[in-house]
């Protein structure tokens, strides 16, 4: 008798952004061909200067260091004094990761987290966190509050996930909001993580740029009374810089966490190239080419807001990053219907999670030629 062969591999859910497959096929059959809106990759070039460093760093014939190099750290300290009102970050609290969702998926784990630990994220949110609790064995909850945790759960949460600015529905927590989740954190003992990569893409009230506030921190000192205990700040260049094909983040916060992050990491391999930590290091350096982007992401936004809105759509939060948050007041599967039999591809709300049902997130992230195309299609569509 032949016993069975041993099952391997996690049993995670399987990759939701297949399900968009014959929606993609149905916009492309259009003459004029297909807007994809659906996806936040950038599409516009990497910056020269950026590149430059990266080039000239391409002799890295010794192994780089996990906790990257001192001038790295320093570079991500003044950028957080000088453009997220965040002074005093020690530069030894900084560590630099392989992309921001590398973290968000392995950081229950490296926490320590299992079995019976509960990871609390946003109630519309990145469906990363709830892939990072199953790494760990842990248990997801969605919630925007632990207010609205009973006691017996609250009491078993040991990670804090909140996203501002929110992906996908562009949600900005102010001051006041975030030091009350770090107060309440505080108390029971749970580790706050703030993924906070859209910061610098505040819009209205929130473009800092046009009269409006910057975008807080929960490393922002009014947040947390001068003490970075049990707080992490997870940023990237992905969005800012068009770095996502050179995958530049970082982590800064809790001296603690951050010490057993490296030793962590040092022992499973997890290093950013040394190239890569040079082309960083530039990028934060040069403020200018972050505001070019993010003026090119305004137009573009100013553009196809109201032709989303002449459509028939209403726009939520919407308040940072690059989506428009936005719903027809019908299922979500029939919207992405209606949009993909014009050429155009969006994101399903129900991608994340159950409170996404009836929305769809529509990406900035498209060339001003195809942002124009979009732009014209619902126009004489509707």
């Amino acid at each position: 008798m032949i016993s069975a062969a041993p099952a391997f591999g996690l049993n995670l859910p399987d990759y939701p952004w297949e399900a968009m497959a014959p929606y993609v096929a149905k916009a492309s059959e259009h003459p004029g061909g297909v807007v994809n809106l659906s996806i936040g990759t950038p599409v516009d070039p990497t910056p020269q200067l950026v590149r430059e460093a990266l080039a000239g760093a391409a002799d890295a014939h010794g192994y780089p260091t996990v906790h990257g190099t001192e001038a790295l750290r320093e570079a991500v300290s003044t950028w957080f004094a000088s453009r997220r009102g965040v002074p005093g970050i020690d530069p030894r609290d900084v560590l630099p990761t392989v992309g921001s969702k590398e973290l968000v998926a392995w950081l229950p784990f490296l926490l320590g987290l299992s079995a019976g630990d509960v990871v609390v994220r946003p109630t519309v949110a990145y469906p990363t966190y709830d892939i990072g609790a199953m790494l760990a064995g842990a248990t997801a909850v969605a919630a925007d509050s632990l207010d609205e945790l009973d006691p017996a759960t609250r009491a078993r949460v040991r990670l804090i996930w909140i996203n501002s600015p929110g992906n996908p529905t562009g949600s900005v927590r102010d001051v006041e909001s975030l030091r009350q989740i770090v107060a309440q954190a505080r108390e029971i003992g749970a580790v706050v993580a703030s993924d906070e990569c859209y910061a610098e893409l505040g819009w209205g009230e929130w473009d800092a740029q046009r009269g409006g506030e910057a975008v807080p921190s929960v490393l922002d000192p009014r947040v947390t009374g001068g003490s970075t205990d049990g707080l992490l700040c997870v940023y990237s260049l992905s969005k800012q810089s068009n770095l996502a094909g050179y995958r530049a983040a970082f982590v800064a916060g809790d001296s603690s966490i951050v010490a057993n992050l490296v030793n962590s990491r040092k022992h499973a391999g997890m290093i950013v190239p040394y190239p890569v930590q040079e082309a960083m290091r530039i990028a934060l350096g040069d403020a200018n080419h972050v505001l070019v982007q993010k003026d090119l992401y305004r137009g573009r936004r100013e553009r196809l807001l109201p032709a989303l809105q002449n459509f028939g759509l209403d726009i939520h939060e919407s308040k940072a990053g690059l989506y428009l948050w936005s719903t027809a007041g019908e299922a979500t599967w029939d919207t992405v219907q209606r949009f993909a039999d014009l050429g155009i591809v969006v994101g399903p709300g129900v991608f994340y999670g159950d409170a996404g049902n009836g929305f769809i997130r529509v990406a900035l992230t498209g060339t001003d030629e195809r942002i124009d195309a979009a732009v014209e299609r619902l126009d004489t569509a509707r």
